[in-house]
């Protein structure tokens, strides 16, 4: 009796657990878009220089670049994930370093 009230539960967890798995470069594409407009903000009201902007989103490009490189086979490894976060946390810093300190367009 317990085997079939706990197969349920297990089908029903799995099919939750699995979106989550499949969702990882929609995410990373998510955080490279905030990003993109974080870069285009600064760039609007004066708080980063033109230079900035461009190294910014040449960083940017790069994330992108890895993040299609990631997803080309469909599936994103604990490895590239790891990768892709740590890539995304260091630029989402430099934004906030150059958006912050005392150039000004």
């Amino acid at each position: 009796m317990k085997t079939i009230r706990i197969l349920p539960l297990t089908l029903v967890l799995s099919a939750i657990a699995v979106p989550g798995w499949a969702a990882d470069g929609a995410v990373a594409e998510q955080r490279a878009a905030n990003q993109e407009r974080r870069i285009e903000q600064g760039e609007a009201s004066g708080a980063l220089t033109q230079h900035e902007a461009q190294r910014l989103e040449r960083r940017q490009q790069r994330l992108e670049n890895d993040i299609d490189a990631a997803t080309a086979d469909g599936k994103v490894t604990g490895a590239e994930r790891r990768h892709l976060r740590r890539e995304e946390n260091r630029n989402s810093k430099a934004i906030a370093r150059k958006k912050h300190n005392l150039r000004t367009q």
